[in-house]
């Protein structure tokens, strides 16, 4: 009969400790909702320069990866003019 009290008072425990926590979640969640609606302005506010930072950065990204590109180039036609000599001497032999 102990145990099945025990038992009882433990599950009891766990709900309303389950509780507990969904209840300061949503308090959290109605706490911040004022502040994120006083700080949506600025936000939009910001919008402009965040814009011009991503495009600044895509116009590096571009720029930097053309340049990669370009060097690879003469490195490739280096490594063909040492890779077809070998390739029509190993299909000779």
């Amino acid at each position: 009969m102990v145990a099945l009290m025990t038992l009882f008072g433990l599950a009891m425990f766990a709900v309303v400790a389950i509780t507990a926590v969904a209840i300061l979640g949503v308090l959290a969640k109605v706490v911040l909702l004022p502040f994120k609606l006083m700080l949506l302005p600025l936000k939009l506010l910001a919008l402009p320069f965040i814009a011009i930072a991503l495009l600044v950065k895509f116009a590096f990204l571009i720029a930097f990866g053309s340049v990669i590109f370009a060097l690879l180039i003469p490195l490739a036609i280096l490594a063909l003019l040492v890779a077809a000599p070998v390739a029509i001497v190993s299909s000779l032999s």
